[in-house]
């Protein structure tokens, strides 16, 4: 038998297999990585002592970074719950539970944000206290409360009782009895056994995501006034189609209801770019319905969010221990719009109402209706809900019991049985899911079974309707050209100067549709037409460039070409199906000349033709907002040899010429043209760890900040980019074989807060060397217990500092304060079970104390600073 066994599954995701030691490691968690190793047969039907389960991974090897090329991935919450339940290792009496527990292992930092994000994955908001932060009223959340303990059958675990971990620095690791893993580069590994050893690459090449495990056909789909497009009725272990979710047309606009994994892929096939979404409705966070929220902060400006506050408050929290960032961020990549809860709310016409559904996190399915001739017409999507007998089963009038009141019930009952003309209804069974003999009876005209990896019994077709992907059920007809109107609103945001009267002269040129992989313009071609782009997805390649970008709604291509008369520069090729705007070259031209637009855009033009060919800004973005950003930028030089600033509040793009990024005079890396700097004093406020300098001289556009702060998608771009670098300047020689070492990097410039800090660092030292010397529990303890007291004690000063100068963000930096000090009384347990070594309680430092100081408290020293504090 094979010493280790190496399964390439996909770009980004592994498959490493030692059968001597019964370990299997999944390496790397995307999203839908469950249904990748199902297809190839990494996880199988089984059956151990009579019992029926599957076979699986028993580790985890999570990647090092958290995002790449700006979707997620780390996300265990799937691969987890397999092990759980698929293969039995957490079920009460199954052979598979034999005490051992699923590993992960990564950076320290992955593996603490996974606890978390598992963790709220797993029970959403966790006590009486959050339930009331998110609106509830005390009598409620106690009801809420009750329930929430039901489906955890009497009490909330941290994943830490449920997973073991291993932390993996650049040192080597024993991961199983004579199995070693080391990691050789960034989101590169080495596995060695019994004198063999594989290598496994979780890098994924540039602009690519990762695969989808399924495979969708083309689909058109018209702009009606009001529609259903079923866009998914799997389940989270369905290989062959995407999760339980829909997208409503409304006037024409698009709306998703829930964000399932591999959205990218959905959209694509049902025509629809991301630009043109105008807002999500969201049930819940679980993984099948949220992990596509990366997809949708890819737009060019912040799309609306709906959903009760109440779902709001967990989506956040697992989002926010996912990424590591603050709950308030959120409304940096989308426009909260918060729904009242069983009531009607107005959604811009569309009229929508959320009603709660008992589920482990907070759940709420959704009721549309729209006014039309003869009465409303109504959608029904009943994601998530629970069967009638399970909830009959939880029902308790004792008030210190888990469980449901009647009363409640009733209530549950009576919205999931409000009739609808189209009613979508999760049948998935078991504790959490529905069932489809209870809509039996319901008066619904028309009754969608989803949420299942199952066929169909024939008892459940007598009950309801399947709906394959791409499936449209048209309530209220269109008689309007709602094209026409989107070309509209994107020509008056592009020609603000002109009135409404001349714009009407290109609005009345054709519109023309394109099959998916059409090319709509050749590049060396000389074009006669410029298209606007007004439904669909168009990707832009260059053979001079790398860069490939996916443009969607209000993308104008080929307007350089076709105004100069000059071969296209780039190849214009629609992904999906497409739909634009065609303006013929020459009516173009004398349009622009007549208005006196022609030096303006050819400058514009120039700009946004650089701009679109850049990594920050080539993807996803409109004509419009690049004309914006193209106008707000100005140009600057910079000699060889000179350390390069741009100010405070700007981000830098690289023209041409080239730099050494650096941290004392160690190299973290070169950047060159189209690159960019100045991230982390521009969007994060954080004043600059490194400098660079220039290597030749240089040619600068400089862009402020606040142009970019209202285009998620490129404030995701540079938060991706700014946690990438931070990490590389916290490695750069912060850490030595047995301590840390204080750089002078890592001042806030505020004397009294360095003292503070450095002051840490010795006593975290001290700490170090009492595990490394094997000194007993007693000296262990002690040591510990001066670090944390000084901690507390150095909060308490900062707190009250940020407080007497009114820094706007302190109660947030006091949360994270809070959070610090929760972790190292884990690592006291942790130390006082003697399972933690020197090198452990070191790189749990070296995230706790050095990125504290790094990402937070760096923040605040340039306002304390102002007010003359030093």
């Amino acid at each position: 038998m094979a010493g280790l066994i190496k399964v390439d599954i996909a770009a980004g995701l592994s498959w490493v297999e030692v059968p001597d030691r019964d370990l299997r490691v999944l390496c790397g968690c995307p999203a839908d990585s469950v249904k990748h190793m199902m297809l190839r047969g990494l996880i199988r039907p089984a059956e151990v002592a009579g019992i029926r389960c599957e076979t699986g991974p028993s580790a985890i090897l999570l990647s090092d970074v958290m995002i790449q090329n700006g979707a997620f991935c780390n996300l265990a919450e799937f691969p987890v719950l397999q092990m759980f339940y698929r293969q039995g290792m957490l079920l009460p009496g199954h052979p598979n539970n034999t005490g051992r527990r699923p590993l992960l292992i990564g950076r320290n930092e992955q593996l603490q944000a996974q606890f978390q994000y598992i963790y709220r994955g797993n029970y959403g908001l966790i006590s009486i206290e959050e339930l009331m932060e998110a609106g509830l009223d005390e009598a409620t959340a106690r009801e809420m409360m009750r329930l929430k303990l039901r489906f955890a059958f009497g009490r909330i675990q941290h994943p830490r009782e449920l997973l073991a971990t291993k932390a993996l620095d650049d040192e080597p690791i024993e991961i199983a009895d004579g199995v070693t893993l080391r990691r050789t580069a960034l989101n590169q590994f080495e596995f060695s056994y019994g004198g063999e050893s594989v290598n496994v690459d979780l890098n994924l090449p540039p602009f690519e995501i990762h695969e989808c495990p399924y495979t969708l056909g083309f689909h058109q789909i018209p702009r009606e006034y009001f529609a259903v497009i079923h866009s998914g009725d799997g389940d989270g272990w369905d290989i062959r189609r995407p999760s339980m979710g829909a997208i409503l047309v409304f006037q024409g606009r698009i709306y998703l209801i829930d964000a399932g994994p591999n959205l990218i892929y959905s959209l694509n096939s049902l025509g629809i770019g991301i630009n043109e979404v105008e807002g999500i409705f969201h049930t819940h966070s679980h993984d099948d319905h949220f992990a596509g929220l990366t997809t949708l902060i890819r737009a060019d400006r912040r799309i609306k969010y709906f959903a009760t506050p109440l779902v709001r408050a967990a989506v956040t929290k697992k989002l926010a221990a996912l990424l590591s960032i603050e709950e308030e961020d959120f409304s940096d990549y989308f426009e909260v719009c918060d729904l009242v809860m069983g009531e009607w709310n107005d959604a811009g016409g569309l009229e929508v109402r959320p009603v709660f559904s008992p589920h482990p996190v907070e759940t709420t399915p959704f009721y549309f209706r729209v006014l039309a001739e003869g009465g409303y017409r109504t959608y029904a999507h009943m994601a998530d809900i629970s069967g009638l007998d399970i909830l009959e089963g939880m029902i308790s009038e004792d008030p210190d019991k888990p469980g449901l009141s009647l009363a409640w019930f009733e209530r549950i009952v009576a919205d999931y049985f409000e009739p609808a003309d189209v009613k979508k209804v999760d049948i998935g069974g078991g504790l959490i899911h529905g069932a489809a003999q209870d809509f039996a009876e319901d008066r619904s005209r028309k009754i969608i079974l989803s949420h299942t990896a199952l066929k169909l019994t024939d008892e459940q077709k007598r009950i309801g309707s399947g709906a394959s992907f791409g499936t449209v059920d048209v309530l209220v007809r269109s008689y309007r050209d709602f094209a026409r109107r989107s070309a509209y609103e994107h020509l008056a945001g592009y020609f603000p100067e002109v009135g409404d009267a001349h714009l009407q002269v290109l609005l009345n040129c054709p519109l023309e549709s394109f099959n998916p992989e059409t090319i709509l313009i050749r590049e060396g071609s000389v074009g006669n037409a410029i298209y606007l782009v007004l439904a669909g997805q168009v990707e832009m390649l260059s053979s001079d460039s790398q860069v490939r970008s996916l443009l969607s709604a209000g993308a104008l291509l080929g307007e350089l070409a076709g105004l100069h008369g000059l071969p296209s520069m780039e190849t214009y090729r629609a992904t999906s199906y497409v739909q634009a705007l065609r303006l013929s070259a020459d009516f173009y031209l004398e349009f622009v000349k007549r208005h006196d637009l022609f030096a303006a855009i050819s400058r514009l033009m120039e700009i946004r033709e650089f701009l679109s060919h850049t990594w920050l800004f080539g993807e996803v973005v409109s004509t419009g907002t690049l004309n914006r950003i193209a106008t707000d930028m100005r140009p600057c030089a910079a000699a060889a040899g000179e350390v390069l600033s741009v100010g405070d509040r700007n981000v830098a793009l690289i023209r041409a010429g080239s730099a050494r990024r650096l941290v004392g005079d160690q190299e973290l890396e070169i950047l060159g043209p189209g690159d960019f700097f100045g991230e982390e004093t521009a969007v994060f406020e954080t004043p600059r760890l490194s400098r660079l300098v220039s290597l030749e001289p240089m040619e600068l556009y400089v862009v402020p900040a606040r142009t970019l702060q209202d285009i998620p998608g490129v404030r995701w771009k540079l938060f991706e980019t700014f946690h990438r670098r931070t990490r590389a300047c916290a490695e750069a020689q912060i850490v030595t074989a047995d301590d840390l070492v204080w750089r002078e990097e890592y001042s806030v410039n505020i004397q009294r807060i360095d003292n503070h800090h450095r002051r840490l660092f010795e006593m975290s030292n001290r700490l170090i060397e009492a595990v490394h010397l094997g000194k007993g529990k007693t000296e262990v303890s002690e040591a510990l217990d001066f670090l944390m007291g000084y901690a507390m004690y150095h909060f308490a000063e900062e707190e009250a500092l940020l407080e007497r100068y009114g820094y706007p963000e302190g109660g947030g930096h006091s949360a994270k304060h809070r959070r610090l000090m929760a972790q190292i009384r884990e690592l006291e347990e942790q130390l006082a079970q003697s399972t933690v070594t020197a090198k452990d309680v070191l790189v749990f430092l070296q995230d706790w104390i050095v990125n504290h100081i790094l990402m937070e408290d760096r923040r605040y020293a340039p306002f304390i600073n102002s007010k003359g504090v030093y």
